[in-house]
């Protein structure tokens, strides 16, 4: 089969490889479409995330979906959930599975991820789509997935008033998600300007540029601040832009992955507005309601995807997400996608 495996910073080699053989309680998936995450580009750009490195090459990808060949769901088009937990520690047990400490995940670490013609993935993590669904769709839904965890963690009300500072693939979820939960108002917050169309698109009322984020201008837009801040840029002037958004007891989500291991913020600023800030990981059980808010029509997922690549360009579709002219980049390897 065909892998893309990546061996260092920009350094992503296309192979044949040995098909994988599905082992007990797993199926093997033929793989249709692969999505590129902000976590991929750090892989590809710099090397690792933070303190986690590349030490051995790896099969990026963990937006996943493709057909499953063989098995109980045989001929079935799935999304792939990312994640392995352990499902027998007290987080997991707790029903926290995106923060168990012996997790397998996607294309991180020494576990191979979705850039291939073919991989092996436990049965009971694979999700039939719905009728009508696209392979795109399906890879889709796992940074849905990520929005929804970050949602629910913000404890929004209906009628709240909502700002989104990075208006990336993630970030333009939570607009959506933000406007299908009923928030009275939604803010979007991002230097590029195809990007903030596009947060308009989809369903924010105002779209600004972060120069535009002054104390005085939010004033005037939501009177002492925004009730729940989402901030999904990964950098320093975004965690202080939405502080600056957000009101006095507000909740400041920080969704964003940093270049670096260290993130800093206006301490002073947040200590006077006696704001929350939730860090964001992963997410838990998604994939049924994720599903359900793109049957239903209340999150368009197909319209994020901007721009889809056949596995042989798949640098070129690494070199095209890090340089963020579109939206969602889609690595297209077979049928339906």
């Amino acid at each position: 089969m065909r892998t893309a495996r990546l061996h260092g910073i920009r350094d992503l080699r296309l192979a044949d490889e040995p098909d994988p053989t599905p082992g007990q309680g797993e199926s093997l998936v033929r793989m249709a479409a692969v999505g590129l995450c902000g976590s991929d580009l750090h892989w590809y750009t710099d090397g690792g995330i933070g303190d986690a490195v590349i030490t051995a090459p790896i099969v990026p990808g963990h937006e996943l979906a493709g057909r499953v060949v063989g098995g109980p769901l045989d001929g079935r088009l799935v999304a792939v959930d990312p994640a392995i937990p352990c499902g027998a520690c007290e987080l997991c047990l707790e029903g926290h599975r995106n923060l168990c400490p012996t997790v397998r995940f996607s294309g991180h670490g020494t576990l191979d991820g979705g850039l291939r013609d073919f991989m092996t993935w436990p049965t009971h993590l694979l999700h039939p789509l719905p009728e009508g669904f696209t392979a795109a769709d399906g890879a889709v839904l796992e940074p849905l997935g990520v929005a929804l965890h970050a949602w629910d963690l913000a404890h929004a009300r209906v009628g709240a008033t909502v700002a989104v500072v990075g208006t990336g693939p993630i970030g333009l979820l939570l607009v959506q998600l933000a406007r299908a939960a009923g928030a009275s108002r939604v803010i979007a917050v991002e230097p590029l300007a195809h990007r903030r169309a596009a947060a308009l698109r989809f369903g924010a009322d105002v779209a600004l540029h972060p120069d535009e984020v002054t104390a005085a201008g939010l004033a005037e837009l939501t009177g002492l601040g925004c009730d729940v801040v989402f901030e999904v840029a990964g950098t320093n002037a975004g965690i202080a832009e939405a502080l600056l958004a957000a009101r006095p007891g507000a909740r400041v989500l920080l969704v964003g992955i940093p270049d670096a291991d260290r993130s800093a913020f206006p301490a002073g600023l947040a200590r006077r507005k006696g704001l929350t800030l939730v860090m964001v990981r992963r997410m838990k059980e998604m994939y049924e309601r994720t599903m359900r808010l793109v049957a239903d029509g209340r999150v368009d997922v197909r319209s994020l995807v901007s721009a889809a690549y056949p596995l042989e360009r798949a640098a070129e579709a690494f070199d095209a997400a890090s340089a963020r002219t579109g939206l969602k980049v889609v690595v297209s390897l077979a049928d339906g996608a």
